[in-house]
């Protein structure tokens, strides 16, 4: 059984202590994921594992299972995918936030291994992963009237007609030719046995998860059982998890962070998960009912990325009593200082940042739950693991250690490290003889801790002069009009980029764009990090997990300038610019003119070739 500390971990000495103690494999002697809930059902029979919550009314009854029937579940969902798929079938899964959604995905990983789907992306990028990913098995939610998972399912079983679907659905629904019903099959099988023998362990690969889908087309990252089990033993650890503590959900479950920090280490020390809904913080209700809802069930961390985060903090806490939350965690994304700062005076307590990546199963580094908190750290690299900060060469690799407070890119390395993605293809580069290249920029201090800088390619580059996009968001989230802010490179012919920034309001707010410059020229140090422009815009477009899209703003932000050179400054008032993120140089620019400006094709280009991207001029249309 895992052996924990009776001292929770607040500072380096204490991390160090702890790694000096025992060793990894003397605290975390777990083989499989089925061994963490064989382990927590007998130490923890009756206490409630999972809350689910489907609409946060506060006249809700939850369901709720406790730790000995999750293990029950869990095998009985095991043993129906090794009698539908064969052995070390592979399942995937597009369902939201559910008590079966944490079964499939831990049934799957014991009897195979799992393969979780954002439900969201389009029907052409979901088959290919399926393809990708070899699976035989779909778990997908049934017919709901505001997701279309289940019309997404049955396109795919066109697609590949030898695909198994299982369907997830209330009781007493019509049972459909050729469709599994989930709760029905499960109830045929053995709950306290495995049918199939010993449960997959070890280096046995437990999940392929997809990753990338922001910037490109998504691989497959393998996670296997050790690594699963290393990450989430060194988030209950840095997380100080205890067996009281009632953590809000609400993360999605085709996310690391949703299975591993709020999933697998919770699991591991016998908290109880609130489900906030199966769309979590996407669920307006669950938003403005959050405050509410943490009192009601007495919850002790809450937690989410940034964005969600702010969202419920603009919800008055009125006369709700939450002073049983002890602490906060956020991740997926850097965290706005104004919004850590607004948490404390909301909350009495620190929100701590945790850095995460799928190619390292789920976990980076952590500021310790238990500790004092460091503003804009991200804490110290899990127990038994190594990140190093090593410089860039002039070719863009890694080359020798930074100093402190030097910045350069984070390099990991320990057993939680993925031993790279499916298509070895995609391995090159970013898995190096036991290293991770995660492309985030950052630094320590003294102290050891870890900083993000931001990530590579998100770096603005200002002629030579490299600005993180950081130092304009958090400068003009302290505006009190301001929502959310996100900082782009906007393409320029002489600098190569200019910073431009986003920005979304508050509902009810009334600001002026000169104001708002005012506000970042004093608050922004650095005068060439000063945004050229600031644009207000309805709503900054977010990811399924709640991290701000960029690639569309730098799309918009060319969009914006390539548009008033052409019809401007080129006097070619008919037009019309596409902008679409890839290619060699990151993005692509079209410009199209009419047929009666076709003699100007040369002047476009000319003035188009000054800049960074790749370029074309068509006459007609797209």
């Amino acid at each position: 059984m895992t052996v924990f500390s009776n001292k929770a971990i607040c500072t380096q000495e204490d991390l160090k202590l702890f790694e000096t103690e025992l060793t990894l494999d003397q605290r975390l002697p777990e083989r499989s994921i089925l061994d963490v809930f064989i382990a927590s059902a007998a130490k923890h029979p009756t206490s409630t594992a999972i809350t689910m919550l489907m609409t946060g009314a506060e006249d809700e009854l939850p369901r709720r299972i406790n730790y000995s029937q999750m293990l029950d579940m869990i095998q009985g969902a095991a043993n129906l995918f090794s009698s539908l798929g064969g052995p070390a079938p592979g399942v995937a899964y597009m369902l939201p936030s559910l008590i079966e959604t944490y079964v499939t995905l831990w049934g799957a990983e014991t009897a195979g291994y799992a393969v979780p789907i954002n439900f969201l992306l389009k029907p052409d990028s979901i088959a290919e992963l399926i393809k990708a990913s070899g699976v035989k098995i779909l778990v997908a939610l049934g017919p709901h009237p505001q997701l279309d998972i289940w019309e997404k399912a049955l396109g795919l079983r066109e697609l590949i007609p030898d695909l198994i679907i299982v369907r997830v659905s209330p009781p007493n629904i019509q049972p459909v030719e050729g469709i599994i019903d989930f709760a029905s099959a499960i109830a045929k099988q053995p709950t306290d046995h495995l049918i199939f023998g010993e449960p997959r362990g070890g280096d046995d690969i437990a999940a392929y998860f997809h990753t990338g889908g922001t910037t490109g087309v998504p691989k497959l990252v393998a996670h296997t059982h050790r690594s699963q089990l290393v990450s989430a033993f060194g988030g209950a650890v840095m997380c100080g998890y205890r067996s009281d503590d009632v953590m809000t959900a609400t993360l999605p479950l085709f996310h690391v962070a949703g299975t591993i920090v709020a999933g697998l280490s919770a699991f591991m020390t016998g908290v109880e998960l609130i489900v906030m809904s199966p769309g979590g913080l996407r669920n307006p209700a669950i938003v403005e009912g959050f405050w509410g809802l943490v009192a009601q069930h007495k919850a002790t961390i809450v937690g989410g990325v940034p964005t969600a985060i702010n969202a419920v903090l603009q919800v008055p806490v009125g006369n709700n009593d939450i002073s049983r939350v002890r602490t906060g965690l956020t991740g997926a994304a850097l965290l706005p200082p104004a919004v850590g700062a607004r948490f404390k005076e909301v909350t009495g307590q620190h929100l701590h940042e945790i850095l995460g990546m799928t190619e390292s199963s789920g976990l980076v580094s952590i500021d310790p739950l238990s500790g004092s908190g460091s503003v804009g750290s991200v804490g110290w690299p899990l127990p038994y693991t190594q990140v190093n900060i090593l410089r860039l060469n002039s070719e863009g690799s890694p080359s020798t250690p930074c100093e402190t407070g030097e910045i350069g890119v984070i390099m990991i390395k320990g057993e939680h490290v993925s031993p790279g993605y499916r298509d070895p293809a995609h391995s090159i580069g970013v898995f190096d003889n036991g290293w991770l290249n995660s492309g985030d920029l950052g630094y320590k201090d003294t102290q050891g801790r870890i900083y993000i800088a931001g990530r590579s390619k998100d770096i603005i580059i200002r002629s030579g002069h490299n600005i993180d996009p950081a130092i304009i968001e958090n400068a003009m989230t302290t505006h009190p009009a301001v929502k959310l802010a996100a900082a782009v490179g906007m393409p320029d012919a002489y600098a190569g980029e200019l910073p431009v920034c986003f920005v979304e309001l508050l509902p009810d707010t009334d600001v002026s764009v000169e104001d708002l410059h005012h506000h970042a020229q004093n608050s922004i140090d650095e005068r060439p990090a000063w945004p050229k422009h600031i644009l207000s815009i309805g709503a900054i477009p977010l990811t399924t997990v709640g991290k701000i899209y960029k690639p569309s703003l730098r799309c918009d932000a060319a969009k914006t300038k390539i548009t008033d050179l052409v019809q401007n400054e080129l006097g070619l008032i008919d037009a019309c610019v596409d902008v679409v993120a890839g290619g060699s140089r990151g993005m692509r620019v079209t410009v199209i003119l009419p047929e009666d400006n076709r003699s100007s094709t040369g002047e476009v280009e000319d003035a188009l070739a000054a800049f960074l991207f790749e370029a074309r001029v068509q006459v007609g249309t797209i």
